[in-house]
């Protein structure tokens, strides 16, 4: 498997939380190709499941993107929206987005009206004077309400980013684009999937609703309780947990839920050492990662979470092209290590 060319496979697919299927069919898809067996549970997640022990390591990566949620339609058939997962709407400012009907996609731009007046009921002017927040959005859609609900719109229906926007763009050693988190540690979830050979007791999980509060993870560790989760994350580039935009992983010493052990951290290290691969060690001030959710509610014991380091996190985010790479190799590594 080609790490860039399965980005731009995975990146074009919509998931926001509560609606992965499509994602989730091209993954069982990929895994097939494998030679390898998957299934989907009652949440959503699909699971590949190694050797015939009761799992004693769950290693995730998640499906789901933030997305926008439909709040009202109004008589002129536009939409008010609001953020589903961590979105903000100064990360996408205005442009192309689908909406997710049950018909089918529809067509819609998301705006913030316009900046040539000085009315203090604009939007814009609003904007001048205020954080720009989901009230000030609006999603035109050149239909009548009556006929969006035919249509299948309604209060909940899913908004995201359209695929004319979701293309990755390579800026020297690096790319960009909409949904790297958690596109790109899928990628790596797939490609160690398909390199970590003969193991026992692991189930490999693409997760669902991880954006919503790590929804799918937790569904799946009530019912597996295992040992350890491994999650595959972003590392964000933020000031008071410094890192650099660079191959080599992160590693999330502690965040908003939960922080590994010590010893666990000293694992990791020298696995890393083994398999000459840098890390960079991060404590989070804010955040949470499907092991670290599951972590602080009992459901598994060793929580860890390993990142792709990423500028612009729940936006046009940027990484190393060969960040996928060397983050496959580490959680190889980690997982034999363990088993």
């Amino acid at each position: 498997m080609d790490a860039l060319d399965l980005l731009r496979s995975l990146t074009v697919i919509p998931a926001p939380p509560g609606q992965e299927g499509e994602l989730a069919a091209e993954l069982e898809r990929l895994v097939s190709e494998m030679g390898l067996m998957s299934e989907q549970d009652a949440k959503g997640n699909v699971l590949v499941r190694l050797g015939r022990s009761h799992p004693k390591i769950v290693v995730t990566a998640h499906m789901d993107e933030i997305a926008m949620l439909v709040r009202r339609i109004h008589p002129d058939g536009t939409l008010s929206v609001t953020s589903l997962g961590g979105l903000y709407p100064w990360k996408l400012g205005e442009g192309p987005v689908d909406i997710l009907a049950s018909s089918g996609d529809i067509a819609g731009v998301l705006g913030f009206g316009s900046i040539h007046t000085n009315d203090p009921s604009s939007r814009a002017q609003r904007a001048r004077e205020a954080p720009l927040d989901w009230p000030s959005a609006s999603v035109f859609t050149g239909r009548e309400a009556d006929e969006l609900v035919e249509l299948g719109v309604r209060p909940g229906t899913r908004v995201v980013v359209a695929r004319s926007r979701r293309q990755i763009v390579e800026v020297g050693s690096h790319v960009a684009g909409y949904f790297l988190d958690d596109r790109a540690d899928l990628v790596s979830w797939l490609l160690a999937l398909e390199r970590l050979g003969e193991v026992d007791g692991v189930v490999f999980a693409a997760t669902s609703a991880e954006e919503v509060g790590g929804e799918g993870a937790q569904y799946l560790m009530h019912k597996l309780h295992p040992e350890i989760c491994i999650a595959l994350e972003l590392g964000p580039i933020v000031p008071d947990a410094p890192s650099a935009i660079t191959a080599e992983p992160s590693v999330w010493v502690n965040d908003s839920y939960s922080a590994p052990a010590a010893s666990d951290l000293d694992l990791l290290a020298q696995i890393a050492s083994e398999i000459d691969i840098s890390l960079q060690f991060q404590a989070f001030s804010r955040g949470g990662s499907d092991a670290s959710c599951a972590a602080s509610r009992g459901l598994c014991a060793r929580p860890f979470t390993l990142g792709l380091p990423m500028e612009n996190s729940h936006g046009f985010e940027i990484m190393h092209e060969d960040a996928m790479e060397q983050l496959a190799a580490l959680t190889v590594a980690l997982i034999k290590r363990l088993t």
